[in-house]
């Protein structure tokens, strides 16, 4: 089998004892085919021979993406590839990060298999309420393909696209919950934080609350872009039960990021039944994505239970590059994460690995 096929039978089939020879093949390939991950693990000294771990694996910041193609040249132009852009700008100039997708069908088996283990473990298909732009409307964003997938996956038909890229209609979006409120019939609501905010404040506005069916649930993907005040996860929990009568276990964070084909979800007692109610939240990784908090100056794994910079092996990054470094802190605790926030200031390690892409960019630029 290739290396994607390998991949992709892990994915439907996870053997978790076969995931460091699995990941190990994915760094070689990863080494020999894309140049600037190849020349950034030979600078570290790093090559796949004396590679004997998935930890072991030299991992690349997520600001990286900003200045490598981490592809290979055949990848990159290949018309079966997708090219999702991050936000955000650097040092003033606005540049955006490209992640290209070799085999999108790769991610979606990895998103649409996780979503069913945390957010559809009922195997209930609903109505679908989109409060991000779908794929149609903002084709370069990754959460919008997750998100029309997921229509397609677990919707009955019944669905909204309730946000352009100008704008989200609350005022649709309410009346699409009004008509699923009257037929009793649940509803799966997934947008960003900010979008629930302008959900929620509106409702406010017009002294409204509605009482969704049994069985309705939240995904929010986080981002607090365009709010005064970012609502926080544990007021989103709060008001979906206030104004939306869904339950707390319904409501599940979602942490992802366009780098990365994987995402990571709430464990609440509704996907997880050891769970108990009130428990404080951690988040669960999929079986082919290992988590790992390191120290933010020698980039070593820390023990479980302490805090670190969250890094991630993915095994569905394997068009690009697997072994990603964020600047997030965290706690991995047999497995299970919990997200702390950003660190202060760029960590020693994490910039040093910046800085070597970015010089790399300036040397190929004077050539």
């Amino acid at each position: 089998m290739s290396i994607y096929e390998q991949v992709l039978a892990f994915i439907h089939r996870p053997e978790p004892e076969s995931f460091e020879r699995v990941a190990l093949a994915v760094f070689r390939h990863q080494f020999e085919t894309i140049a600037a991950y190849g020349h950034y693990c030979e600078g570290l000294g790093v090559e796949p021979d004396v590679i004997g771990s998935a930890d072991e694996i030299p991992a690349v910041s997520n600001v990286a993406f900003k200045y490598a193609e981490l592809a290979s040249g055949s990848v990159a132009a290949s018309r079966d590839a997708t090219v999702f852009l991050t936000s955000g700008t650097t040092q003033g100039r606005e540049r955006r990060g490209r992640h290209i997708v070799a085999r999108p069908e790769i991610y979606r088996a990895s998103a649409i298999a996780h979503l069913r283990t945390m957010l559809f473990p009922d195997a209930r298909r609903m109505a679908m309420l989109a409060m991000h732009p779908m794929a149609d409307a903002m084709p370069e964003s990754s959460l919008s393909a997750m998100i029309s997938w997921s229509v397609e996956e677990f919707g009955t038909g019944a669905h909204l696209a309730a946000a352009s890229r100008e704008r989200v209609d609350v005022a649709a979006a309410i009346g699409f919950l009004e008509e699923c409120a009257a037929r009793r019939e649940p509803v799966c609501i997934m947008g960003t934080t900010a979008a629930f905010a302008a959900l929620f404040t509106e409702l406010g506005c017009r002294g409204s609350k509605l009482r969704l069916a049994a069985g309705s649930r939240m995904m929010d993907t986080g981002g607090a872009k365009g709010q005064a005040a970012p609502m926080q996860s544990t007021e989103v929990i709060a008001r979906a039960g206030e104004l939306l009568a869904i339950a707390p276990a319904m409501v599940i964070n979602e942490y992802g990021m366009t780098e990365l084909c994987s995402q990571l979800y709430d464990a609440t007692s509704f996907n997880c039944p050891d769970i108990e109610s009130g428990q404080e939240r951690y988040k669960i990784p999929p079986p082919w994505m290992r988590v790992t908090a390191r120290d933010p100056v020698t980039l070593r794994p820390m023990a479980d239970g302490e805090i670190g910079m969250l890094t991630f092996f993915d095994l569905a990054n394997v068009g690009s590059v697997s072994a990603v470094m964020t600047e997030d802190l965290g706690i991995v605790e047999r497995g299970r994460v919990r997200v702390l926030g950003r660190t202060a200031g760029e960590p020693r390690g994490c910039a040093l690995a910046i800085g070597q892409f970015s010089a790399s960019e300036a040397a190929e630029a004077s050539r």
